[in-house]
């Protein structure tokens, strides 16, 4: 017998195919996609506005899986981190920060994180495997179908969302579906590394809005910190950003800039980054760095991200409040289980060793 397809893989367009080709009306999809996403039904025997013989022929052909909550924590701040059991022993991790007005969800879309920046937990973990479209799109249906309201994604969890480019964008397809969650194309975003040619071909197929992990002024140090910067350099990213909204004049690409005490938020630091960006149409967040074990990095204080921030000027710049340090559910501080195929955790226990 065929194994059953997940229909949580599918997106409008994919459904409208699959109903179509099996003789139904093309409806059909927009009803799958209502009971799934915004009603939160995944047993077929329940969709009622079906007829009784389609029913029976989903049930079966076809299904819909969801990740197990392996773990549930609640920060003392509001936040919330789910680690979720995937196939094949591995983990993965999801939160949520509520806030005044807005609820953000950040999600993953790796197993682990091949780019290995020096400053965040995930990609010390090495890499596994993409997410499948289902995976990603599970993680936004089990934060809403447990009452959390979601009015934001990002895809800043675990993985470089554009090195799972076709199932990322799907999955995004269906966030700012009307008749699934009906999230904003403002209130989508991906977050990249900077990986220069999946941008291009992201700009062609999604409204998303776009972040860049920058996290340095000069490639010198991006090489150090964001080792793919090596391959696509700064002078190269920055034309990329700076045409990314050029037909959409009153949109901006975000630029994300983790603070580290001392390695990258001098004054010199901060007045390149001025000069680096001041054709870009853009906006800057700076990011207390959070620490985790294995590095000695250490978050620059509070009176140097607001001196590097007010030497900005002419650059919208906020500060990111740190949310859910206590759960280890901050920015960069994700990992989930990952079993490695990099074989870069191994490496690294061996370097350790021989250091000591």
């Amino acid at each position: 017998m065929a194994d059953k397809i997940d229909l949580l893989d599918y997106n409008r367009a994919d459904l409208t195919q699959f109903f179509v080709e099996r003789g139904e009306k093309a409806f059909r999809a927009t009803q799958i996609i209502q009971w799934l996403h915004q009603y939160g039904v995944t047993s077929f025997s329940e969709m009622t506005n079906l007829s009784k013989a389609l029913r029976q022929e989903l049930e079966e052909i076809a299904e819909v899986k969801m990740p197990t909550v392996l773990i549930r924590e609640n920060s003392r701040d509001g936040t919330c981190k789910w680690l979720l059991q995937l196939e094949q022993g591995n983990s993965i991790e999801t939160v949520f920060i509520p806030e005044p007005g807005r609820g953000t969800l950040c999600v993953s879309s790796q197993v682990g994180c091949a780019l290995d920046c020096s400053f965040c937990a995930t990609g010390k973990q090495g890499f596994n495997r993409n997410l499948s479209v289902a995976e990603i799109i599970a993680q936004v249906w089990m934060a809403v179908h447990e009452g959390h309201k979601v009015t934001n994604v990002v895809m800043m969890g675990m993985g470089e969302p554009l090195l799972n480019f076709k199932n990322v964008v799907k999955a995004m397809d269906i966030m700012m579906d009307d008749f699934a969650y009906g999230l904003s194309k403002y209130r989508v975003t991906l977050s990249t590394s900077g990986i220069i040619p999946a941008m291009k071909n992201l700009q062609k197929v999604s409204e998303c809005a776009l972040a860049v992990s920058l996290h340095a002024p000069n490639d010198e140090l991006r090489n150090i910190l964001v080792p793919i910067n090596k391959k696509y350099p700064l002078q190269e990213l920055m034309e990329v950003c700076k045409e990314y909204y050029k037909d959409s004049p009153r949109r901006a690409v975000t630029f994300e800039y983790v603070m580290l005490a001392g390695v990258n938020d001098s004054r010199d630091h901060a007045k390149q980054l001025r000069r680096l960006l001041q054709d870009v149409p853009c906006k800057v967040n700076l990011i207390p760095f959070n620490s985790f074990s294995g590095v000695d990095y250490k978050s620059s204080s509070p009176e140097v991200i607001d001196e590097f921030r007010s030497l900005l000027t002419d650059i919208q710049t906020n500060v990111r409040k740190t949310r859910g340090d206590d759960i280890n559910a901050a920015c960069g501080q994700l990992v989930g289980k990952v079993i490695d195929r990099t074989l870069r955790t191994e490496a690294g226990r061996l370097r350790r060793n021989d250091e000591a």
